[in-house]
């Protein structure tokens, strides 16, 4: 008789802790998207990225222009000037520009991919660390990414939690649709 008490006992106290663990698990969602967007370093770093390109671009226009001039100088009647030897290294010199206006162009696309990811590490970190903050100050047991979501009741959206942690002017919500 007492192995049967000891026993429901045990299993009593097993379902009691499993309920209170259940009842402890929180979920909530943000659009991480949203939130960097709405992060003033976001708008710092658009603005250093579109001079960064324009940077890049200008490069590349310089070498066009070069290019384009070399090319007319080629094609214009004044090469009767030049001697057949001074014809080629002329043609080869052309032939080098364009090779190198095509490697920099690939380039200039991975160098602004380099410095688009240099300038939004930091701002991707420190949302992440807010995120987490929140979920850790309102007991929040996952968080997930909205845009992953099919479903999700909108009073467990803490993206307005995140913004008043961050020091962000919270604007009115679009209705929904």
């Amino acid at each position: 008789m007492k192995k049967i008490v000891t026993v429901l006992a045990v299993v009593m106290s097993l379902l009691m802790v499993g309920h209170s663990v259940k009842a402890q698990t929180k979920f909530a969602y943000i659009s991480v998207n949203d939130l960097i967007t709405s992060m003033p370093e976001t708008k710092k770093a658009d603005t250093a990225m579109n001079d960064y390109q324009q940077a890049l671009a200008q490069n590349y226009d310089d070498m066009r222009k070069e290019f384009s001039e070399q090319d007319s100088l080629l094609s214009s009647k004044d090469t009767a000037k030049y001697t057949k030897a001074q014809l080629e290294l002329k043609r080869k010199n052309l032939g080098d520009l364009y090779q190198k206006m095509m490697t920099f162009q690939q380039q200039a696309q991975q160098m602004a991919q380099q410095k688009n990811q240099e300038l939004l590490a930091p701002i991707q970190k420190k949302a992440v660390e807010a995120i987490q903050a929140v979920a850790k100050e309102n007991g929040f047991t996952y968080v997930f990414v909205k845009e992953q979501l099919l479903v999700y009741p909108p009073a467990e959206d803490i993206i307005n939690l995140v913004k008043k942690r961050l020091g962000i002017t919270i604007t009115a919500a679009a209705p929904a649709r």
